[in-house]
């Protein structure tokens, strides 16, 4: 077993992205933003799992809008082409899980 902290860091800086965690075909990634900051479109080498801790955040993926917050989860295959931004001060976990 091992627990992994993630710090809550917006009150002290902007944008705060951080690899929590890396093993075998998995790698786990803590985004936060606040509200207005954004990610711009790339794409990813793996199917995809947001989980928004707090906060909510707007995705467009290949031009398709979709909201996320601690109700949704969302789900990406494979090289899907994605932007995000903060709709309010969010902090979320990525799964990015290669096949």
């Amino acid at each position: 077993m091992e627990l992994m902290k993630t710090s809550f860091y917006l009150n002290d800086k902007a944008k705060h992205i951080q690899q929590v965690l890396n093993f075998e075909k998995t790698k786990i990634i803590n985004i936060q933003l606040r509200q207005g900051e954004t990610i711009p479109e790339h794409e990813v080498d793996a199917d995809v799992v947001i989980i928004v801790k707090s906060g909510r955040v707007k995705f467009v993926i290949e031009g398709q809008p979709a909201e996320v917050s601690t109700e949704r989860i969302l789900y990406m295959v494979p090289h899907e082409k994605h932007s995000l931004t903060a709709i309010e001060a969010s902090d979320l976990i990525v799964m990015q899980i290669k096949r």
